[in-house]
C-alpha cells in the first residue's frame, strides 16, 4: 500500500449555497458548484467538545471525564477586497433577516492538479462578522477583508479516492 503525501493547503475554493435565493430548481442546483470567491485564507474548520470532570467517591486516582456540549468554531475567510458585493450583501441581509440569511456551503481542498480532494461542508451558516481592510498610506499591500461564518454543523467529505498501489 502506497502512503499518499499530505495535500498542500494553498489550493482551495469556497462555495455558498444561497438557500434563500428564489431561482428555478435547475439553476439553484448549479449555484453550489460555482466558487463564490477566491480566498487567500480559510480558518476555523473545527469544533470543541466541552468536558467536565466528575469525581467518584472511592476512586481517588482519577475523575470521570463526561461530555457536556459541543460547539463549532466560526469559519473565517480572508480575501483581497474585490468589486463584487455578494459577501457584503449576505452580511447586510443577516442584520435584518437572520432566518432568511442562512446558507450552506463548503470549503473544498484541491489536489496539486486542481481536482477536488476533500470538502468541509457547513450547514445553516450566518455571516456573523465582517471586517473591512486596514488602510495604511505608508505601505503597499493588498486591502484584505474578513468574513466570519457562524454555523450549525460541519461535515468532512472525501471527494477523491486515496492513492493505492
Amino acid at each position: 500500500m502506497m502512503i499518499e503525501d499530505p495535500l498542500p493547503s494553498y489550493r482551495f475554493i469556497v462555495t455558498l449555497d444561497p438557500a434563500d435565493a428564489h431561482l428555478p430548481p435547475a439553476q439553484a442546483a448549479l449555484l453550489p458548484l460555482v466558487p463564490n470567491g477566491s480566498f487567500q485564507e480559510a480558518r476555523g474548520l473545527g469544533g470543541d467538545l466541552e468536558i467536565t470532570a466528575y469525581p467518584e467517591g472511592g476512586a481517588n486516582s482519577y475523575a470521570h471525564q463526561l461530555p457536556l456540549r459541543h460547539t463549532w468554531s466560526r469559519i473565517s475567510l480572508k480575501r483581497g477586497v474585490v468589486r463584487e458585493m455578494g459577501l457584503w450583501w449576505w452580511y447586510q441581509q443577516g442584520l435584518s433577516n437572520s432566518l432568511g440569511a442562512r446558507r450552506d456551503g463548503a470549503i473544498i481542498l484541491l489536489t496539486p492538479v486542481g481536482t477536488p480532494a476533500v470538502a468541509w461542508c457547513f450547514f445553516g451558516g450566518l455571516a456573523a462578522k465582517w471586517t473591512g481592510p486596514e488602510l495604511n498610506a505608508g505601505q503597499s499591500a493588498v486591502a484584505v477583508e474578513t468574513l466570519e461564518i457562524a454555523h450549525e454543523g460541519l461535515q468532512q467529505i472525501y471527494l477523491s479516492p486515496p492513492l493505492t498501489s
